[in-house]
């Protein structure tokens, strides 16, 4: 079954002092397009989530959000920036003594100078942060994927009802085509007669007039294509594999082959049966851009 290429889904887990969040999100796009935000100091996390989520998504542009929040402090440090701190301590004596002022140093008015104390997070396992991650964002795939496939089932119904239309209208189509070739062929006699009275008629010549017509306006070879670009089209929407782009290129053969018909026919019915068709393809190609 198709999937909608726009979906969202997010969780939240606590696991071993960690708190975690995954949120993702997507838009159609032509290919597949990653953007990541995570915290800085985990940022080896960036191209594994990218693998992961490719895994299960073709197409589309995703957009996923981590959040990693370490509630064991006893895994950070805070660290003295010793050079910093003594060139501070150098500069406020200086001025100090310069201008006959009272040296009240202290270290908290030196610990509040920018950088002279660094906090620096304990050195954390990368494959278990990531063990830990991954098992928030297969949650939050799940309900990402789940939405899609949702929305696809949506999608799946409407492109399959309009193909269902242009299968009846190629039907009519069919039947009403050689009708017009009998019309034709009364009406040829009929102005003959009009023409030149009760003479008789070259039957002959009547009869390749008619049938250069009838070539002129045979359509099967287009109705037998449009029959099959519609069984491909049911084919690829049944397809658990990621089928828009292919189903884009099988729209527009479907096109090509109405407008074919559209050009041959010049019955007022079929043509206006061809219109309908045509809005009926429009809009079948309106829904596929969002077709993973």
């Amino acid at each position: 079954m198709v999937k909608s290429m726009t979906g969202f889904g997010r969780a939240v887990k606590e696991i071993d002092g960690y708190i975690i969040s995954v949120e993702l999100k997507s838009v159609n796009h032509r290919y597949f397009e990653f953007y990541s935000r995570c915290p800085r100091q985990y940022g080896f996390i960036d191209d594994k989530i990218k693998s992961f989520i490719n895994s299960k998504v073709s197409r589309g542009k995703v957009e996923c959000y981590v959040t990693i929040e370490a509630l064991d402090t006893d895994s950070v440090d805070v660290a003295i920036n010793h050079t910093l701190a003594g060139a501070y301590v150098s500069a406020l004596r200086e001025i100090a003594e310069r201008y006959e002022l009272r040296d009240s140093i202290s270290a908290n008015d030196i610990a509040r100078y920018q950088d002279v104390l660094v906090v620096r997070k304990a050195e954390e396992d990368e494959e278990k942060i990531w063990s830990y991650v991954k098992t928030v964002a297969e949650e939050a795939l799940d309900k990402f994927v789940e939405m899609r496939a949702t929305e696809g089932k949506r999608m799946y119904d409407d492109v399959y009802s309009r193909s269902q239309f242009i299968l009846d209208t190629v039907s009519y189509i069919e039947q009403r085509s050689p009708e017009t070739v009998k019309e034709y062929n009364d009406k040829l006699v009929e102005r003959v007669h009009d023409l030149l009275g009760d003479v008789t008629l070259d039957e002959g010549r009547i009869l390749q007039e008619v049938a250069i017509y009838s070539d002129k306006v045979a359509v099967a070879e287009e109705t037998v294509r449009l029959r099959s670009h519609i069984e491909q089209l049911r084919e690829f929407l049944n397809s658990d594999e990621a089928v828009g782009r292919k189903i884009d290129f099988l729209v527009q053969e479907i096109n090509r082959e109405t407008n074919t018909i559209g050009s041959k026919c010049s019955d007022v019915s079929i043509a206006r049966k061809v219109v309908d068709m045509k809005a009926e393809i429009e809009k079948i190609r309106e829904q596929i851009q969002n077709i993973e």
